[in-house]
């Protein structure tokens, strides 16, 4: 099975995920955000699961249906750590630091704050 989070903020207006199955285990409000940076200070988080054959599907459809700049959806199997920003997927192997530096590097160049750079392992 395959966890992750999406902030329902991240989403671009008009915007809809479809075709993917998501089991939705978790929503939750919190003031987490960074208005500083342009983001609402107040996030709506969606915690999810996805059976392990459709991660390209989610990965697909969320490069598709995120706003652009500093938001992103990450996600991971047992083995792997996605993560998806608009237009790009980002994909390793779940601890590999080389990996996680090439998605830090970009996020940080789209304007990802440094302290939201905290996606799980």
């Amino acid at each position: 099975m395959i966890a992750g989070g999406l902030l329902a903020e991240s989403i671009r207006v008009g915007a809809s995920l479809e075709g993917v199955p998501l089991r939705v285990v978790r929503i939750w409000r919190a003031d987490a955000g960074d208005p500083d940076a342009g983001q609402p200070r107040t996030w709506t988080f969606i915690d999810f699961e996805v059976e392990d054959d459709m991660a390209d599907a989610l990965a697909s459809a969320l490069s598709e249906v995120l706003a652009p700049g500093s938001w992103y959806c990450d996600f991971r199997s047992d083995s792997e750590t996605f993560v998806v920003f608009k237009d790009r997927v980002f994909r390793y192997r779940r601890r590999d630091a080389a990996g996680r530096s090439e998605v830090e590097r970009y996020a940080r160049s789209v304007g990802v704050p440094e302290a939201q750079l905290d996606w799980p392992e």
